[in-house]
């Protein structure tokens, strides 16, 4: 049946062509065939299209289906048409298209179309359709928001996530995981990519390539979904730290949990891993400071204790003496010879008493660092002389051989400070006379194995005794304040135990060193070597006359530097000064060889910046992040041709203590030397 039938039959039937017209949505009918030719549009479609008859809606879209979708919805929308009529011949097909009114304003459609096929009237659709914009216009605005408040969130997630170096999130119930941050680790099981993979599988990759072997039950175990389940029902997150093995080191890391989904039943999981490596170590190297703090101040106060323990016994011991004798005195004043016993032995106690207040007051006067030395010239043979002569009766009282040998000593004329040298001395020796047995032997040796190049000379005093020596594990703490491997009561031998510690930091002061060898019931040696300026030696080189202070002659520089010429230079004027001298050609042997070496080996290191393999600024850094606290602060000064300001700078950020330039002022090395040593100023 042609449109003109349909027509007709909607005029035949005014009523139902009425109701039609006066419907508030648009209604069309159009032929089901190739011209999809539109059969009729009721009055509200033409308002849709701003047109105000049939005839002029009919010229705008060529009366043709096709002319009143938006060219470029039309293919979409008839493919969706035939695929709704395929699926369904019952249910109305639904689509959403655009339309070009005819003022040219662009308006989205709702269409609800239905498919019939008549033997009488053909195949045609009928259909509803409604003006969508605004309703679009308010969802695509409320998604617009959605997607704002999204992104909003994934920022605030971002920033709160910032230190966690792998995010993903897990379905347990799917046994998915997705990720949104992948690590170095991480990477490795999701290919590089952000694709889904199996929860169950990457756990246990991961754990078995990254995490530390000891570690891997204990994040097996956390990270069950079991587990994970039971712990997220009490708790909206959890987390554990663990270690990982990468690129031969060991690292601390940290995994959370947290619940993202529904309380009641738990699968939807956020999990993450983040870095806690210097967090932990630095929690360790405090708690190893605490510790070691702890442990010094109980050793402290152990030590103090026990100091003061042996004091008020070695007090009360001769102060018990004098009144005792005096009251025996008192009682026997009438006989002469009673008398004259009883006053020696009180004379004994009192000295004795005053020896020990003496040296109290030595030691605390000695670590209050308000000392100097007071170089003047003297004699050593007359010295040791007179140090025999006086400890000779107390060694004759209690009959030991004590012998003098300085028949080795080439150059007796030196400046020292005397008094110094010969309270080391004399505290050494009356020691060793005080523990060794009647019938034993003393001797005091002094040899001079070395004649340095600019004035000085090497002296040893070595003494040794026959006494009672001292077990190995005691002789780590023998220079230390208030030790004594046995107190008065037990050794029966009275003393304060303070003499070699006030003899340990003269030493020190005089920049020489002290060292102790010793067996039990077979004796001791003690071996003190100090580096000491001649009288009758003048060099003839012009750095001779400098100011060289004792306590830098003879300590050991670590020169590093490549050239050949100026390794050649540099040790001459080293060594001429009283220094002895290791070369290291570059950074990283001078490293090797720093690291290699005891933490006392090396005062300083005098270091050139432009080396191959490893600079000197490159090698300074490395030695301030050594572990050994000694070896990482020892001073480092660069000696360089570079002179610019910023050379300097970069000197000292790397960490040197400072910067000097080539060619070589020997005064001003020596000064600056002496500066960084923090060396106390000669009078």
């Amino acid at each position: 049946m042609s449109d003109i039938n349909i027509n007709h039959l909607l005029i035949e039937n005014d009523e139902l062509a009425h109701f039609m017209d006066e419907m508030p949505g648009g209604f069309f009918i159009y032929r089901a065939d190739d011209s999809e030719e539109i059969l009729y549009a009721n009055k509200a479609l033409l308002r849709i299209f701003q047109c105000d008859t049939l005839g002029e809606f009919r010229q705008f879209t060529g009366n043709s289906f096709k002319g009143l979708v938006h060219p470029e919805d039309l293919d979409t929308v008839e493919a969706s048409i035939r695929e709704q009529i395929c699926n369904s011949q019952y249910d109305l097909d639904y689509v959403e298209y655009r339309i070009i009114r005819r003022d040219g304003q662009i308006r989205w459609i709702e269409d609800y179309g239905h498919f019939i096929h008549n033997e009488s009237f053909g195949d045609f659709f009928y259909v509803f359709v409604g003006d969508a914009t605004e309703k679009r216009n308010l969802l695509l605005a409320e998604r617009a928001s959605i997607n704002r408040e999204y992104l909003r969130r994934l920022e605030v997630i971002e920033g709160l996530s910032v230190n966690y170096e792998s995010i993903l999130y897990i379905d347990l119930d799917a046994n998915q995981a997705l990720p949104y941050r992948l690590s170095d680790r991480t990477k490795k099981q999701f290919q590089q990519r952000f694709q889904v993979r199996d929860f169950l599988w990457f756990n246990s990759d991961y754990i078995n390539t990254w995490v530390h072997p000891d570690d891997r039950e204990l994040i097996f175990k956390m990270t069950s979904p079991e587990y994970i389940r039971e712990k997220l029902s009490s708790c909206q997150t959890y987390y554990t730290n663990y270690r990982v093995c990468f690129h031969d080191k060991v690292l601390y890391m940290q995994l959370r949990i947290v619940n993202v989904g529904s309380t009641d039943h738990i699968s939807q999981i956020v999990l993450g891993h983040r870095s806690v490596d210097e967090e932990i170590r630095r929690e360790m190297e405090q708690k190893q400071i605490l510790e070691k703090a702890l442990s010094n101040a109980n050793l402290a106060i152990i030590a103090k204790n026990s100091f003061l323990a042996n004091m008020s016994h070695d007090m009360r011991t001769p102060l018990n003496a004098i009144f005792g004798y005096t009251n025996l005195a008192q009682k026997n004043c009438q006989d002469p010879s009673l008398l004259q016993e009883y006053l020696s032995k009180i004379d004994t106690a009192g000295k004795q008493l005053l020896d020990l207040i003496d040296k109290v007051l030595e030691i605390s006067w000695l670590e209050s660092n308000d000392v100097e030395l007071s170089l003047s010239p003297c004699n050593l043979c007359a010295m040791l002389e007179e140090l025999h002569h006086y400890l000779t009766p107390f060694a004759s009282s209690k009959n030991i051989a004590f012998s003098l040998h300085t028949d080795k000593l080439n150059h007796p004329d030196i400046y020292a400070d005397s008094d110094k040298l010969r309270q080391i001395l004399l505290y050494i020796t009356s020691n060793a006379i005080t523990y060794t047995k009647p019938g034993g032997n003393v001797t005091l040796t002094v040899v001079e194995p070395e004649v340095l190049p600019n004035g000085y000379a090497l002296y040893r005093f070595e003494i040794k005794d026959t006494g009672i020596g001292m077990k190995q594990d005691f002789l780590a703490h023998i220079f230390e304040p208030f030790e004594r491997e046995e107190n008065t009561t037990i050794s029966g031998i009275h003393g304060t135990g303070l003499g070699l510690t006030i003899a340990k930091h003269l030493v020190d002061m005089m920049g020489g060193s002290i060292k102790v060898s010793s067996t039990v019931n077979k004796g001791s040696t003690f071996i003190v070597s100090l580096t000491l300026q001649l009288q009758d030696t003048v060099s003839d080189a012009p750095q001779a006359a400098l100011p060289v202070p004792p306590p830098l002659v003879n300590r050991k520089i670590l020169l590093v530097e490549d050239n050949e010429i100026n390794q050649e230079i540099e040790s001459e004027i080293l060594l001429s000064q009283g220094f002895q001298v290791d070369v290291a050609a570059n950074g990283s042997i001078a490293l090797e060889m720093l690291s290699s070496a005891p933490p006392d080996e090396y005062a300083l290191i005098l270091m050139d910046i432009q080396m191959p393999v490893m600079n000197g600024w490159q090698t300074a850094s490395a030695i301030r992040s050594l572990e050994d606290p000694v070896l990482s602060r020892i001073p480092i000064i660069a000696l360089s041709a570079n002179a610019f300001e910023s050379d300097k700078r970069s000197s000292l950020e790397s960490g040197m203590n400072a910067h000097l330039t080539k060619p070589i002022n020997t005064l001003q090395l020596l000064e600056e030397i002496s500066k960084v040593l923090e060396v106390p100023e000669i009078k």
